[in-house]
């Protein structure tokens, strides 16, 4: 017995979204339609920004590298989540549960530094609007992607190896719909503490990091603005960073709601909906909160579509 015991479990079970067999074929119509939706609108946003002179500039060369790690971020997720919802075994190997923990880590922490580095933007056209082409040039833009990327990455692969290098004996039921540490953590038979405090440390130091930055950013951009004496000028000036404040609002939201809990606590049903509004929810939102309320975005698409409706009819 001991022996089975300590056998490394090959093979994890998640427990799925619901138990409810009537809400499932609800849930699983629901959710293709809003991966379906996400696909075509950061693909659409993508093809917008790069085909539309107007758009190129710094926050929309940001924007469409958001759209993109949204669509790769709900791609690790959502397809495996619309497959258990209808499979009797909702299972996935181990190294399958490496690789998916993997990059949705990585891309969660991408898509946070790229907020980040929209806020400084942001903050440069604002604060600096004289100097704005000069701070932002496509060089430093590129820089900042690439550091979003490699931060992102590099922080995924020290949780992944110090996660998956620990033994999994007992149970292999994950009571998640994805891969996730605080869940993986309570089925391992190792000592978790130091893989506790690493995961602990570099979520806290991407959370803070990102968000002192944007805090820092919309300080300076407020006290800007306030600095401003027509009431129109404000609201104009202040409408080109609402729908940003908007998606990080969302996304820090929904991700500080589910994380800072206890790690030794149960996984509740309000921890579920968090997860599948950052995991799955967000990377639709985004393009359609940067589609309805930036009108030079709105005028873009509404243009496409009636040339396109004049190509077709």
């Amino acid at each position: 017995m001991d022996v089975i015991n300590k056998t490394q479990v090959r093979v994890f079970v998640f427990s799925g979204l619901t138990d409810n067999g009537k809400l499932v074929p609800f849930l699983f119509i629901l959710f293709l339609h809003v991966y379906l939706v996400t696909i075509l609108a950061n693909v659409g946003m993508m093809a917008v920004i790069h085909s539309t002179a107007n758009l190129q500039t710094p926050m929309y060369y940001f924007l469409s590298y958001l759209s993109l790690v949204d669509i790769l971020y709900t791609s690790v997720v959502t397809p495996k989540m619309l497959s258990d919802l209808i499979s009797i075994s909702k299972t996935i190997s181990f190294n399958g549960c490496a690789l998916q923990f993997f990059f949705f880590a990585a891309l969660a922490s991408t898509e946070a530094l790229l907020l980040s580095n929209m806020s400084y933007d942001r903050y440069a056209a604002i604060c600096h609007p004289l100097l704005y082409v000069s701070i932002m040039t496509k060089k430093k833009c590129l820089s900042l992607v690439f550091i979003a990327f490699t931060l992102g990455f590099l922080q995924s692969s020290v949780q992944t190896s110090c996660a998956f290098t620990l033994q999994f004996c007992r149970s292999n039921l994950i009571d998640h719909f994805y891969c996730d540490i605080p869940s993986l953590l309570k089925l391992s038979c190792s000592d978790t503490f130091s893989c506790d405090m690493v995961t602990a440390y570099i979520v806290g130091a991407c959370g803070i990091g990102s968000l002192t930055v944007i805090t820092v950013s919309y300080i300076l951009i407020i006290s800007s603005i306030l600095r401003i004496k027509s009431t129109k000028g404000r609201q104009k000036t202040f409408s080109t960073c609402s729908s940003h404040l908007m998606c990080i609002c969302i996304f820090f939201g929904t991700v500080l709601s589910t994380y800072l809990h206890s790690p030794f606590s149960n996984l509740k049903k309000q921890d579920k909906i968090a997860s599948v509004l950052y995991s799955v929810v967000i990377p639709m939102l985004n393009p359609l909160i940067y589609s309805l309320r930036n009108q030079e975005v709105k005028r873009t698409v509404m243009r496409a579509i009636h040339y396109c409706t004049n190509v077709y009819i």
